[in-house]
């Protein structure tokens, strides 16, 4: 397959865990066992969860089921983080098994037949399943984020109210090829 999918897929995983990395920033460690309430998550459990997945998603991603016999789906819903250290531990460990992974696929993989619960997949469908799944949950982290910081929440994007501003900045320029992904992952870093 050529393709040019696996770095502008990768930008989307990245964007997607910049958006986690600014949300956990934001949020005092005491608020990141908040739960709405008993059925929701928080964020902590979201993160807890997304480690789980993404560790026995990405661990020997060629060669074994997706499905790890050693993951317990169940206990990652359990709200026991003990504070924002183990939490950010987890959610790196999580990154860093995903990337390692991703970054080692070639455009030759993209055909190849993964396993996730027996259910084969190509190497190309579960990246866009596990792209779903991250952006999923992610969005959950800053909606939850954006609700307990309320007014002292400091925008991802374009705040409200400053769309026009925007807009005509963008419209101001000349084209270009620079996607929003790779303008907010490089220069919203603050």
């Amino acid at each position: 397959m050529d393709t040019n999918y696996l770095p502008g897929v990768k930008k989307q995983f990245e964007f997607y865990k910049t958006l986690g990395d600014k949300t956990i920033e934001q949020v005092p460690e005491e608020k990141l066992l908040w739960q709405y309430n008993e059925e929701s998550n928080s964020i902590a459990i979201i993160v807890k969860h997304l480690w789980g997945n993404m560790l026995s998603r990405w661990t020997d991603f060629l060669t074994t089921d997706g499905e790890k016999d050693w993951r317990n789906r169940d206990a990652e819903f359990d709200n026991d983080i003990k504070n924002k250290e183990e939490l950010t531990a987890k959610w790196n460990e999580a990154w860093k098994c995903f990337f390692n992974t991703f970054n080692s696929l070639t455009e030759n993989d993209l055909g190849k037949t993964v396993y996730i619960r027996n259910m084969g997949h190509t190497v190309l469908d579960a990246i866009n399943r596990g792209l779903a799944h991250v952006s999923y949950h992610v969005g959950q982290i800053v909606f939850i984020g954006k609700m307990i910081q309320n007014t002292n929440w400091h925008s991802l994007s374009i705040p409200k109210g400053n769309s026009k501003i925007f807009n005509a900045e963008k419209f101001s320029k000349p084209k270009h090829n620079e996607h929003f992904t790779d303008e907010f992952i490089n220069k919203k870093k603050d």
